[in-house]
């Protein structure tokens, strides 16, 4: 896989025209509720940051687990969404690169912090102030946490063996085979689903890391990996071992950033730097070099 940081200095910003996709059911708005919470505590030298066109984009309200920086949950096992570097300690990806870009556009750092997907919900505002880890937007989880606005669109896939010639026209084709998904992510529920209401007979495979399934794949443990498309777009990118034979395009997802309930000032100063981003072209370039497609 192709493994770049982007230099925030020498890269203009972002297209937004990814709008709508998700890792772990699409939803249209964000939940803009908050109830009462105590902050895990509040930035104290409250300012506004100054984005690369000289537009202030308020930050004074906005609470931060540590001053002046974005502290950031992600699950550092999805590319090429998250990764590590070559070094084995520097995480790459597109998160990586978008969540930085915003970080720079509110005049933080960045601190991405290692947290396994099972648990990354659940440290939002303790451990640290936003997850962004191809998090698809849900109503359930609009419940407990905010969302930014969207930032990519995506859709459930099979990927088989680039030698398989078996024909997958929807996930019905998928009856008596062995399929692997990374455990509680999107696949993962829609694929349990399909099993207990006995749509279909499939066994299920349910890894710690996605790169586990596409190894079980190659090595012929299981018959066919279902995972976000976005994903198989980078391991088809980086790779020829595999081949994608179904999208189900009528169900898109869409990923967002996950915020504490408790700071709406923090979602409304990434919106405002993401919509910025958009304009500027920077996710559009991003997206093209990570996933090496057209964002749909």
């Amino acid at each position: 896989m192709k493994k770049k940081v982007l230099s925030l200095v020498c890269m203009a910003v972002l297209a937004f025209g990814l709008v709508g996709c998700g890792n772990k059911d699409a939803a249209s708005d964000t939940k803009t509720e908050t109830p009462e919470v105590t902050p895990a505590s509040v930035a104290t030298d409250s300012s506004v940051a100054d984005d690369a066109s000289g537009e202030a984009i308020d930050i004074s309200g906005v609470k931060l687990i540590s001053d002046g920086v974005l502290s950031v949950g992600a699950d550092v096992a999805y590319p090429p969404f998250e990764d590590f570097a070559e070094d084995g300690t520097t995480p790459i990806g597109f998160d990586v690169d978008i969540i930085t870009a915003v970080a720079d556009k509110l005049g933080l750092k960045v601190n991405i912090i290692n947290t396994a997907w099972d648990g990354i919900f659940a440290g939002i505002g303790v451990n640290y102030d936003v997850a962004c880890s191809a998090i698809t937007i849900t109503p359930e989880r609009q419940e407990t946490m905010l969302f930014s606005t969207p930032y990519i669109n995506n859709y459930q896939s099979v990927v088989l063996r680039a030698d398989d010639d078996t024909e997958i026209a929807s996930f019905n084709d998928l009856e008596g085979k062995t399929i692997a998904v990374q455990k509680e992510t999107t696949s993962d529920i829609l694929m349990s689903d399909y099993k207990s209401t006995g749509t279909i007979n499939v066994q299920i495979v349910a890894n710690e890391k996605i790169t586990s399934c596409f190894t079980q794949l190659l090595n012929g443990e299981v018959d066919a990996v279902v995972v976000d498309s976005t994903v198989a777009d980078g391991f088809l990118n980086s790779s020829d071992d595999y081949k994608i034979v179904y999208k189900d395009t009528a169900e898109a997802e869409q990923f967002g950033i996950a915020i504490s309930v408790d700071n709406p000032e923090l979602q409304k100063a990434i919106n405002e730097a993401l919509a910025e981003l958009e304009a500027e072209g920077y996710i559009q370039e991003t997206y093209d070099y990570w996933f090496g497609t057209v964002a749909e």
